[in-house]
């Protein structure tokens, strides 16, 4: 949106837009080596021990030798997205102008394919720096059906795994996601609403109502990302994408009797949506 090169001054340009000429001029400053092996530690004591809040994430760091205070470890797992799991008075941190829908999937049954769709954003740590993961899933089968990495947490790595899905494989009755910003915002609720996709999220506090998802997180870190400490974000994507085929194609799962997530969604589907 800004042309550096144009006769008009950036100020004025920024100002016609209603940016901030702070975010214009500002360079992102990279991490130091220190700090980004701080958070791949950090990322790997949450994901073995995901109820180990900052206090106890700060002085199991330092029994490693690590050199930091609680309220950097605090400012790292905000940076993260990742924080301990229990019952708490706010687990999220939604936009406060977005409207907030309610948790719908307590008590349903999950019968069939499309019924509902789950999608949530992970830190993925590279060896140097990190990106952001989206999967869409469906819940009955447990299959991945779209999936997106991004260097930043925005609405349209979001929309990009959304849209896909929907082209492919139709829409699903309910979607449930949290109460991230993301996910509350206008672009992603209305593209929900024009389809007549009904809106669950996580409750505020409710940790438990997100545990599938976290699985499939922690199985993601533990099975391919540390495995291989890709490089870049083209490395990420390549990984993922043979992770995920792996998954939806070859692997058993014990909800379904040791099916592969395949076999459980496209056995279930009318013929005319297999077609």
């Amino acid at each position: 949106m800004i042309d550096r090169n144009h006769k008009l001054p950036i100020s004025h340009q920024a100002k016609l837009l209603g940016l901030s000429r702070g975010s214009i001029y500002y360079q992102p400053v990279p991490f130091r080596e220190s700090e980004l092996s701080l958070m791949h530690r950090l990322d790997q004591l949450h994901l073995a021990h995901p109820f180990a809040g900052s206090r106890m994430l700060r002085d199991l760091l330092r029994l490693e030798g690590f050199r930091v205070g609680r309220q950097h470890v605090r400012t790292r797992m905000k940076r993260m997205g990742i924080e301990a799991l229990y019952c708490q008075p706010r687990t999220t941190h939604p936009h406060r102008g977005h409207a907030i829908y309610p948790y719908l999937l307590r008590n349903l049954s999950m019968t069939r394919p499309n019924q509902v769709w789950a999608s949530d954003v992970s830190y993925i740590p590279m060896a140097h720096g990190f990106v952001y993961l989206t999967v869409i899933l469906d819940w009955y089968s447990r299959r991945a059906l779209s999936w997106r990495v991004s260097v930043t947490m925005d609405v349209e790595f979001i929309m990009d795994a959304l849209e896909e899905a929907i082209e492919q494989y139709g829409c699903p009755a309910i979607m449930n996601t949290d109460q991230g910003s993301q996910y509350t915002s206008d672009r992603f609720t209305q593209s929900l609403k024009n389809r007549d996709i009904q809106m669950s999220m996580d409750g505020k506090g409710a940790w438990r109502d997100n545990v599938f998802v976290e699985r499939r997180w922690r199985s993601v870190q533990y099975e391919d990302i540390y495995l291989h400490a890709y490089e870049t974000p083209s490395e990420v994507k390549q990984g993922l994408k043979r992770y995920f085929a792996f998954d939806n194609t070859s692997r058993p799962h014990q909800a379904h009797t040791g099916q592969t997530p395949d076999t459980a969604y496209f056995s279930l589907l009318p013929v005319a949506e297999v077609a």
